[in-house]
């Protein structure tokens, strides 16, 4: 028998890792710093602990997909009405059916097979291989073979492989940004952090799946698989299920409310012909007439195929989709909540601006490329002429470990984001012509020393050049650069020094301070003398610059009534500086560590407040989502890291980052943002809006025909009146004519004012009252005026076939004139032009067409039952059609006479 390890329960003790001391750790874990475990000790604890790999999520089958398309209330009534026809010998009614049947199930399982992969893209995001030590030397091993308790070595490109405690951690900084949000790469330390320090901010701890950008370190292994950081998120990731869509729910609904009303006028009508002494038989075909009549049969695949389409508009707009209904989704969006860098910002740090004692100097140009200008007040100056500008510029420039390239796709950083823009901003004023000097020493930045040294020998000369805080900076200062000379400090100056620095950090920008030091050429000076008596440069101020685009985008989100809320991993003053810049609602700003202090009643009052939350955890995402979707609200999430995929998960739509995103935020995402910008969302929120509002469209132009198909029929079994339609002619009209046209409806675009009015309430179905009142008045016209035709015939003797082909063809023109009427839910249709949506009247010649065909081509007209029709049947059925379209138009004119003034406002 194995014995029990030391260390068994040690996983469960994570939190408090990184507020031991290394000794305390390295006890705990019964390793050692020099030897590492020993090979039989590694075994047995991999025996005990398991691999460090995360454990997969069942994936779903592919048949399990595709059945998935087929448990929609309305197809099942569809499946019913197929097996029903078959059974009864209506062979082409059920063809028919199940043609359609096939055709939406095969568009829904092509569209959505792509299963959860978010599991799968944390397991490979794992380092395959880690060095660690063994026996006492260091060896290369599977980093699925990692326990706790091994001493890891990492270096500069490492993929961490565990949850790491750092006993060794010279100069590393470590890209957390896939876990923590944190937008810059983090200085490690070695020392013990207090206890509760979010996880941001725990310095003494690397993370599995982070990747280290600078330094070496060596670490030991607290956690491992799913016990980690990573395996967390992955946890939480797998219990949070798939909720439908609002648009899923709203069909159902509808689906339901057809299917029962189906079946029970179905279920009167044979009755009452059965009690009147009619044929059983004949009964039962009325009533599956009768039940087809009331189904939109072509509704699923229309719905279908318009959101399909609507996803090549959407990669117009830069959102890929997922899944189908992602579109309507956020476009349903009350609230959207997102982070910062990246989204809001251009994710490219910039040097803004260079404050001398003397001058404020603003450089121009973004991201990467070193081309920009240095103005005063607004005025081009050539930095030349100000030595303390290029002082700043040539110690920020030696103070760094960052570079930057040229290829043929432009410029690119490697090395630390803040220390890039540094050696842009040099390069912009042309230092980057100038020969190097020797780096003699480096004194590493950390958290308790919060500087950067650099002591750098040319030929003249042995300086060090000091950036950091700039608290801490002036501090170490008793000089200063004013002009071209060098003079003691006065208080006043240390005065006007924090004045800039609060200035500057109050705008949003991240601002360092810059010194130096002449050092006497006797020899390297302690850490101590290198960075005392130095003359301070001036202040430099950075910032991740908004996307120029943002701000309007922003305002038309509010003009259609969405929320935003900023969740970002960067810190709370600059995130609100940022925010308020690009006029983002803030009303206070919520830490992480506060934000798990509050109880939900704070949180919504936060909420409420307009709060902006830095530095959450993944939990507290999530906390943030629900509390929202408790109050209605439908809610959209940004994300792009490992630590945001439960939150997009949980969310109602989840957007991914494309450029930045991890491909477990992708997995657990239902749209991939491919530009990464923020005003692309507000464009996909527009056109989701125009995808519902074009389904209200044809989902009442397909039951005010369905509606009226019901009013003929049962009035006229009413009346005792032979068969007015036939099945197979119903479902001709349902899935032929009409679901061209509906087809058409579905690429209507925008309607005016359409950014202007606030999100759907989330409980509103498809059919409100309006468009159950306007399918009612519609279809009670329809169905009357085809019944009226159909007994004009039989009352002046003409044949059964006759007045049936004349009934049929009549509605079937109705029809097609009430499509003008759904291409507006709100404005007449002169508002939008007759031509603004060509494929409307292509649709309608071509449907009006197949109509012709049918009645006069041989092989229809035995197919669907039809007799040949001459002009006057033309110009009655015509006569008949043409109030529908008068009557509703004048309407609409009406309404919109009455609210003009409003209209005006509406652009």
């Amino acid at each position: 028998m194995i014995p029990a390890s030391p260390i068994s329960d040690v996983q469960t003790e994570a939190a408090d890792w990184h507020s031991i001391s290394i000794g305390d750790a390295v006890a705990r874990l019964d390793s050692h710093l020099e030897r590492g475990l020993s090979s039989a000790e590694a075994a047995r604890r991999l025996w005990e602990h398991g691999p460090n790999t995360l454990q997969a999520a069942k994936a779903t089958a592919w048949y399990t997909v595709l059945v998935r398309q087929f448990t929609d209330v309305l197809i099942f009534i569809l499946m019913v009405a197929a097996v029903i026809s078959l059974a009864v010998g209506e062979v082409t009614d059920a063809v028919v059916i199940a043609a359609i049947l096939v055709l939406n199930g095969g568009l829904g399982f092509l569209q959505e097979w792509k299963a959860e992969q978010a599991i799968a893209a944390l397991q490979r995001m794992l380092a395959p291989q880690a060095a660690v030590l063994r026996d006492g030397h260091e060896q290369n091993i599977e980093a699925s073979n990692i326990v706790p308790g091994d001493v890891v070595l990492l270096d500069a490109g490492d993929r961490v492989p565990a949850d790491l405690r750092l006993v060794q951690a010279p100069n590393l900084k470590v890209d957390e940004s896939s876990l923590t949000g944190e937008s810059v790469p983090v200085t490690k330390a070695v020392a013990s952090v207090a206890a509760g320090t979010g996880l941001a901010d725990r310095v003494s701890m690397v993370w599995m799946g982070t990747e280290v950008t600078d330094g070496r370190a060596r670490g030991v292994v607290v956690a491992t698989g799913m016990s980690t950081q990573f395996g967390r998120i992955a946890r939480l990731t797998q219990t949070i299920g798939q909720e439908p869509t609002p648009l899923q729910r709203r069909l159902s609904v509808v689906g339901k409310q057809l299917g029962i009303l189906a079946v029970s006028v179905s279920t009167i009508v044979v009755a009452l012909g059965v009690l009147t002494g009619k044929p059983l038989l004949e009964m039962f075909l009325t009533g599956v007439s009768l039940a087809v009549a009331v189904v939109p049969e072509g509704l699923p695949a229309v719905v279908t195929i318009t959101l399909a389409l609507g996803i090549r508009a959407m990669v117009r707009r830069n959102a890929l989709l997922r899944r189908l209904p992602a579109a309507e989704t956020l476009g349903a969006a009350s609230v959207i909540c997102t982070d910062k860098t990246g989204t809001l910002t251009q994710n490219q740090m910039t040097l803004q601006q260079v404050w001398l004692p003397d001058q404020a100097i603003t450089i121009t140009g973004v991201g990467h490329d070193p081309t920009g200008l240095f103005e005063i007040d607004g005025q081009p100056v050539a930095p030349q002429d100000y030595p303390g500008l290029l002082a700043v510029l040539r110690s920020g420039l030696a103070c760094n470990n960052a570079r930057i390239h040229q290829d043929g796709d432009g410029w690119h950083p490697v090395g630390d984001p803040t220390e890039t823009a540094l050696v842009v901003a040099a390069y912009k004023a042309g230092l980057n012509t100038e020969p190097p000097g020797r780096v003699e020493r480096e004194i590493s930045f950390s958290s308790g020393r919060k500087r950067m040294t650099i002591i750098e020998r040319r030929p003249d000369s042995l300086t060090a050049h000091v950036k950091g805080a700039p608290e801490v900076v002036l501090e170490r200062s008793t000089r200063i650069l004013d002009g071209a000379q060098e003079r003691a400090m006065t208080g006043a100056d240390r005065q006007r020094v924090e004045d800039a620095f609060r200035s500057m950090a109050g705008r949003g920008l991240r601002v360092l301070g810059l010194a130096r030091s002449t050092l006497t050429d006797g020899g390297l000076p302690s850490d101590d003398e290198a960075e005392s008596q130095l003359t301070f440069l001036g202040l430099v101020g950075l910032i991740d610059p908004p996307r120029p685009e943002v701000p309007e985008a922003v305002r038309l989100a509010y003009a259609a009534g969405i929320k935003i809320v900023m969740i970002t991993g960067d810190s709370p003053e600059t995130a609100a500086a940022i925010g308020r810049g690009i006029g983002l609602r803030i009303g206070r700003a919520v830490h992480g560590n506060d934000l798990a202090a509050m109880s939900d009643d704070d949180l919504r009052l936060a909420l409420a407040q307009e709060a902006l939350f830095a530095r959450t955890t993944p939990e507290e995402k999530m906390r943030i989502v629900s509390l929202l979707q408790e109050k209605g609200d439908v809610v959209a999430m940004t994300g792009d890291g490992v630590n945001d995929a439960p939150a997009l998960k949980k969310a109602d739509i989840g957007i991914a980052m494309g450029i930045r995103g991890t491909d477990v935020a992708k997995g657990a995402s239902d749209m991939v943002l491919l530009d990464d910008n923020f005003a692309s969302i507000i464009g996909a929120v527009e056109e989701g809006r125009r995808q519902y509002d074009n389904i209200q469209k044809f989902v009442r132009y397909l039951l005010s025909s369905n509606m009226a198909e019901l009013v003929a029929i049962f009035i006229n079994i009413v009346l005792g009146g032979p068969l007015i339609l036939l099945a197979v002619q119903i479902l001709w009209m349902n899935l032929v004519t009409d679901g061209l046209t509906s087809v058409a409806l579905g690429l209507e675009k925008p309607e005016r004012g359409i950014m202007h009015r606030p999100p759907r309430p989330p409980g509103e179905n498809i059919l409100n009252r309006a468009g159950i009142l306007t399918v009612l008045v519609i279809g009670t016209y329809m169905g009357l005026g085809t019944l009226w035709l159909f007994h004009h015939y039989l009352a002046g003797g003409y044949p059964v076939e006759l007045a049936q082909t004349v009934a049929f063809t009549g509605l079937i023109l109705m029809e097609k004139i009430n499509v003008f009427n759904f291409r507006t839910l709100r404005s007449p249709l002169p508002l939008i032009g007759l031509w603004s949506n060509p494929w409307v009247l292509l649709a309608w010649t071509f449907a009006v067409g197949l109509q012709a065909a049918a009645v006069y081509l041989p092989f229809l007209q035995t197919a669907l039952h039809t007799v040949p029709l001459g002009i006057k049947d033309w110009g009655l059925m015509l006569g008949a059609a043409v109030p529908v379209f008068i009557i509703v138009e004048g309407y609409k004119v009406a309404r919109w006479w009455l609210s003009r003034d409003e209209e005006k406002h509406i652009t």
